[in-house]
């Protein structure tokens, strides 16, 4: 089964890198010709025509910045949809729009192919050992096709529904997130100015009720003041607004999530588009003139757990 990626970002180039490590026929495309050059010299093959990759590959995957940029992809002159046939699958893993992941589903469907919607959660550390989650939308006949490809990019695996129904639940769960390290800020806030140990006090989030996977992630590098959690503010500012725009369709008025998006529209003026967005809780480091900061923590997030077999939850 021979394999076209486009998009070796971030999280991209880590489910690629699963991919080739486990000896799956594999082309790439981005436009850096630095991480295409770093794929090609272990063993994948490059084709810098979205089109001819797709030509030659039975299943085309995208992992791309936003919604604009898989349209541009998909639909150019030398893009996605020239190139597909009958059969052929197109697995859209980008966070991206529903509406739009449907839109350009019904172009692919008009060729005679198969689109699925299959963004990722875990954080990057466990992209880049296979253990991240995969949600999947789609024709169920053809998720279960690509399950032995899905499951070695991620150990769990959830089909949820229909076309778009994945990157539903993938923008609520990075909405979630959002909130979770907007509030961390002001916990650390308060744990600090308290003079409690801060050592201890990730240990006793950790195992409370108030503990999350941000906290048992995010906190780590917040604590080493590094905070490179491999996500940064833009992606973020762009996630809350597919959520907040979600919200709009559904006439769904919300209360928090405007806030948490000014919050990290606030950070991004700071700090920059690019800043990791767990910077977003030096905002209260720098308004108080303090600092999170506490020994033996890691500069960057490692996933120790072994690489293993993913499977369908």
């Amino acid at each position: 089964m021979k394999i076209g990626f486009i998009g070796l970002g971030n999280v991209g180039g880590k489910l690629a890198a699963s991919l080739l490590r486990n000896k799956f026929d594999l082309t790439v495309q981005d436009l850096e010709t630095k991480l295409t050059e770093s794929f090609k010299k272990n063993g994948a093959k490059v084709n810098n025509s979205a089109k001819n990759l797709t030509e030659q590959s039975d299943i085309i995957i995208t992992c791309l910045p936003s919604p604009k940029i898989c349209a541009e992809v998909m639909e150019s002159k030398e893009g996605i949809i020239q190139g597909l046939s009958k059969n052929k699958i197109w697995i859209e893993m980008s966070t991206t729009d529903e509406s739009e992941v449907k839109r350009l589903g019904k172009l692919v469907i008009n060729k005679g192919a198969i689109p699925l919607d299959a963004p990722v959660s875990g954080g990057c550390h466990r992209a880049t050992t296979g253990n991240i989650a995969i949600f999947v939308g789609g024709e169920r006949k053809s998720f279960e096709k690509i399950l032995p490809i899905l499951t070695t990019m991620g150990r769990k695996v959830l089909h949820t529904g229909d076309l778009g129904s994945a990157s539903i639940l993938k923008v609520i769960t990075n909405y979630l997130a959002s909130v979770h390290l907007a509030a961390l800020g002001e916990a650390w806030t308060v744990a600090k100015k308290s003079n409690l140990d801060l050592n201890k006090t990730y240990k006793g989030i950790a195992i409370s009720s108030g503990n999350s996977f941000v906290h048992e992630t995010e906190s780590q590098v917040i604590l080493n003041g590094s905070y490179n959690i491999n996500f940064t503010m833009d992606l973020v500012e762009k996630d809350i607004n597919l959520f907040n725009e979600l919200s709009k369709k559904l006439n769904t008025p919300l209360e928090i999530s405007p806030f948490i998006l000014e919050i990290f529209k606030d950070a991004q003026k700071k700090y920059g588009s690019r800043a990791w967005s767990s910077m977003v809780v030096k905002r209260l480091e720098d308004k108080f003139n303090i600092d999170f900061r506490a020994n033996n923590f890691p500069e960057e997030l490692i996933d120790n757990e072994p690489e293993e077999k993913g499977y369908e939850i």
